[in-house]
């Protein structure tokens, strides 16, 4: 599949990362999110979507 036949997603770290298991740790800084607030764009795949779904309660989708 062509990446510029993807749709950009926007996704947002809504809550701080203190408390959460070294795991999901780990799937927030793959996506490339730091601290509180910070905004990533990556293209919507499979793989991205499977990540976010593993800490949908730390990120958020933002259209």
């Amino acid at each position: 599949m062509a990446k510029d036949k993807l749709e950009k997603v926007s996704i947002k770290l809504k809550r701080s990362l203190i408390g959460s298991t070294k795991d999901q740790i780990k799937v927030v800084r793959a996506l490339g999110l730091k601290k509180t607030n910070d905004v990533v764009e990556h293209f919507n795949s499979p793989t991205i979507m499977g990540m976010v779904n593993k800490v949908p309660h730390l990120v958020e989708i933002v259209k």
